[in-house]
């Protein structure tokens, strides 16, 4: 049973979401049961704290445990002052009030974390990616979860580089899971590309997801939450695929800026809620549809100093490259983690690579006006500006001259009107 609300002109009030959480909660039926709920790292904008709150209020007095797991994919861990901002509290209330609820980072990085599920077959998943990939996935999550008698997602909705739309079952592979299943599900989003996928539903790699979760033998509950700026404009809950759906559908309408025009450069504005390249590479992303041919995007973020505090190493002997440049040389990088390969081609966009030649030809140019060197980036395959030459005023209202200014990027996606489209 779905339970929620949403709309495109409003936002829920607290007392709003409060009743719809009791809802769905009271439904449940938690009473003197184990709870987790599995929440996003702090590279999402979402009202964590007031959920964090609300949890609190509805359940703390009527469960065993109302614990949390931070699903950071292959991020880095969140340190206890950054988990405290993440759900909104004071390092005395954590040690006071919400003394009982437990905390944990996802230890991807640790191969005691995970459990096997199972296996989706090759036969499987040739059927699903349509015969780019034809070999079996191990399916494997964190462990803890089992440890409770209830699993709660809860987490954003946004449109999404590598499965279309984030949220639901995504919170689970690769929010908690091992590495088998998110670099298989990167590496086939990077066959598809980005461009391809982003801001569309029913993915390649979202039924890998989904269908991974099948082999979840426990009782899950969703909270899909879609924000518009700071606040809350929808809140779904119910199962995963179909809390999902509905904050998808959602999403769609506010999370998507229909342009009339492609511009030759962007400026994307980067918040400090993206503290490195692997991150803040949504910058890139997001706004791929609606750089013209031979365009520019620039990632100003004068606060990231780190391509990658997981995958830096790796990203340095790879470098950013078209998604050809591999394919065409697979023996030189098979054995790399192709999730890592993967950010590598989302990162550049689309375009093409001579073997023959050593020629690699992107559709448009990727340039970091951060605080990582002019000489790494330009091992790396990238453009560098100084930030500090930059002052995003200077970029207001170009719009006419093909200069696009993006003052918080990374959340909105922006796409290319069909032409013929109303106004």
């Amino acid at each position: 049973m779905l339970i929620g609300a949403g709309s495109t002109d409003k936002f829920l009030s607290e007392s709003e979401i409060r009743e719809l959480m009791l809802t769905a909660l009271t439904a449940a039926k938690l009473d003197g049961k184990r709870i987790i709920i599995i929440i996003p790292d702090g590279t999402r904008t979402a009202p964590i704290g007031q959920m964090f709150r609300l949890f609190h209020e509805l359940l703390s007095e009527k469960v065993a445990a109302l614990d949390y797991l931070i699903a950071l994919g292959t991020h880095q861990p969140m340190s206890e002052e950054a988990i405290n901002e993440r759900i909104g509290v004071t390092a005395e209330e954590r040690a006071g009030k919400y003394a009982k609820a437990k905390i944990f980072n996802h230890h991807w990085e640790l191969p005691e974390t995970f459990v096997e599920l199972g296996v989706i077959s090759k036969e499987e998943i040739s059927r699903i990616s349509d015969g780019l990939l034809n070999e079996a996935v191990n399916v494997k999550l964190n462990k803890l979860v089992f440890d409770y008698d209830q699993i709660i997602i809860c987490g954003p909705t946004f449109p999404h580089e590598v499965v279309g739309f984030s949220g639901g079952n995504k919170y689970f592979f690769p929010g908690i899971s091992a590495g088998e299943v998110i670099n298989f599900s990167h590496w086939l989003g990077a066959l598809v590309t980005s461009y391809e996928t982003i801001g569309k539903k029913y993915t390649a790699v979202r039924k890998v997801i989904d269908r991974a979760a099948q082999f979840i033998n426990h009782p899950k509950l969703c909270f899909s939450l879609v924000v518009k700026g700071e606040s809350l404009a929808g809140l779904y809950i119910g199962s995963p695929e179909e809390a999902w759906e509905a904050a998808s559908n959602l999403s769609s309408k506010l999370h998507i800026v229909w342009a009339d025009r492609q511009y030759k450069r962007v400026l994307s504005v980067m918040p400090k809620l993206y503290d490195d390249i692997w991150t803040g590479s949504k910058g890139m992303y997001k706004l791929e549809p609606v750089i013209a041919d031979g365009g520019e995007v620039i990632i100003y973020a004068p606060h990231i100093d780190e391509i990658s505090y997981s995958h830096g190493k790796i990203l340095d002997e790879l470098g950013y490259h078209v998604l050809e440049y591999f394919t065409k040389q697979w023996d030189k990088f098979k054995d790399y983690p192709l999730g890592v390969v993967a950010h590598s081609t989302h990162l550049t966009g689309i375009g093409t690579y001579d073997p023959a030649t050593g020629v690699e030809k992107p559709r448009i140019k990727v340039t970091l006006a951060t605080r990582i060197p002019k000489e790494r980036c330009e091992r790396l395959n990238l453009g560098y500006l100084d930030p500090d030459t930059i002052n995003p005023d200077d970029w207001k209202d170009r719009e006419a001259e093909g200069i696009l200014l993006v003052p918080k990027a990374g959340e909105m996606l922006y796409r290319l009107k069909p032409k013929g489209a109303a106004a």
